[in-house]
């Protein structure tokens, strides 16, 4: 397949996936705490929230423009660079390469959630008992959260190819 075309679709795949369960989510369940649904009992649940802030509502008190500046200019500015990034760099290993459209679709997906909506959908939260426990996110959190792991893991990886090699 033409890499071009691969990574248009794995981001549009990315963002699609995120905007079709948000959509279901908003149609579907009742917002805040009242609607929940517990998922698998009391560790995995659906609650239906909208986040005005970036990553756990951190900057959702922020003064508007700073909120403009810092949750939709600048992920707007890196997501063009990073999208830039991944389709000139053609050494990118194929790891890499998916990681990369993970991160910019889910970051697109938020994006625009902020332009047309103002605030981002989530609704995805797991608590282990105390042992381990989420915050609210949603699947463009998880595409952004997965693509970071996997850019580690490819990092290390390829380090450890080059050590070897030397």
């Amino acid at each position: 397949m033409n890499r071009n075309l691969f990574i248009i679709l794995l981001v549009a795949f990315n963002i699609a996936i995120d905007q079709i369960s948000k959509v279901i989510v908003r149609s579907t369940m009742i917002r805040g705490g009242k609607g929940q649904i517990n998922v698998i009992q009391d560790y995995f649940q659906l609650i239906w929230v909208e986040n005005k802030g970036a990553f756990l509502g951190m900057g959702s008190d922020m003064n508007p423009t700073l909120r403009l500046v810092f949750l939709l200019v600048l992920p707007a500015i890196v997501l063009a660079y990073v999208t830039y990034y991944i389709v000139k760099t053609k050494e990118l290993d194929r790891m890499s390469l998916i990681a990369f459209c993970c991160i910019v679709g889910g970051g697109i997906a938020n994006v625009f959630d902020r332009i047309v909506f103002g605030q981002v959908t989530d609704f995805f939260y797991i608590d282990l008992g105390g042992v381990f426990k989420t915050g609210i996110f949603n699947v463009a959190d998880m595409s952004v959260t997965a693509g970071m792991i996997v850019l580690l893991f490819s990092g290390i990886l390829s380090g450890k190819k080059k050590e070897k090699t030397t």
